[in-house]
Order: structure tokens, then C-alpha cells, then sequence
């Protein structure tokens, strides 16, 4: 993944004008898109665009490009979502558990929760066998997990990474 920004904003939306957000959109959708064909599509000139997108990455609304893969071409059907509660909640067991899901290549996405589940994470897995074996072999390994239960999709009803803006 090609890191764009890594310092933290004073900026916000707000500093935004309508020629921004529309071209955060565009790249949203599609990020391969040059500052030429968006210049195009905007009926504007490459250049203030090209200077527009270096702004937007230098002030940190750009953080990174990426490519979306296919998972069915990677043989990873099986997403699913794994709850976890911990036994403990004081600062060092959570940046332990942190630090150790961080480590797992099978966890997607992780998010430290409110409410009644202290982490959600997303897996992808070849099978229901495979999900096990990373349960039974790599997550019941961290400790302080007290409850763990997981949910699995059925159908990918939808899915995207771009923000509504």
C-alpha cells in the first residue's frame, strides 16, 4: 500500500471547496484515474489538478492508494465476523491484544467496540475448517480473551471503502 500521509490534520472538510470533493470522489472510485482524465471530466486543466491531488495527500485527506482484490480469486469465500469480550479491560491487556491481532495476516479489520463486545474482527478463510484452525491455533493463543463468538456472512449484499462525501 502506498502511504500518502502519515502526520496527523488540523484540516477538515470544511477546508474543502466543491472542486476537492470532486475529485475525492472520483478517486474514491476509482484511484488509477490520472490528473489529466480527471481534469477531463471536470472541464478543467491537468495542472491545478495535479496540484489539488498533492495538496489533498500533503494535508492528509488522501492516505493511501490501494487495490481492492477479489477475494473469490484468492480462494477466501468465507468472511466472517468474530466478537471478542475481555476479561480484563485496564490499559496494558489492551495494547497486548492490540499488538497481537495486529500480527494475525488473517485478520482484515479490526475495531475496539463500545457496548457489549470489546473487539470486532473481520476474517477472511478458505473454508469453515480453515476458521476454526486459525480460532483453535492462533486467537485462543492471545490472552485475556474471555468470550469470543463468531457470525459468518452469507451474501455480500454491499460493500465499499469510499466515505459519503
Amino acid at each position: 500500500m502506498a502511504e500518502v500521509s502519515s502526520t496527523p490534520s488540523r484540516y477538515t472538510a470544511a477546508d474543502l471547496d466543491a472542486t476537492d470533493i470532486a475529485i475525492l470522489r472520483i478517486l474514491q472510485s476509482d484511484a488509477k484515474k490520472t490528473a489529466k482524465e480527471i481534469a477531463a471530466g471536470l472541464q478543467l486543466t491537468a495542472s491545478p489538478i495535479y496540484e489539488r491531488i498533492k495538496r489533498l495527500e500533503e494535508r492528509g485527506f488522501i492516505r493511501k492508494y490501494v487495490a481492492i482484490l477479489d477475494k473469490a480469486r484468492f480462494n477466501l469465500p468465507v468472511t466472517s465476523f468474530c466478537q471478542v469480550s475481555m476479561r480484563y479491560h485496564d490499559e496494558k491487556f489492551i495494547e497486548k491484544f492490540e499488538e497481537q491481532i495486529q500480527a494475525l495476516e488473517e485478520v482484515q479489520e479490526c475495531y475496539h467496540m463500545g457496548g457489549e463486545v470489546d473487539f470486532i474482527l473481520k476474517i477472511h478463510s478458505k473454508s469453515l475448517e480453515d476458521y476454526h484452525e486459525f480460532i483453535k491455533f492462533k486467537l485462543s493463543k492471545i490472552e485475556n480473551i474471555g468470550v469470543l463468538t463468531s457470525s459468518f456472512v452469507l451474501k455480500e449484499i454491499t460493500s465499499s471503502v469510499a466515505l459519503p462525501i
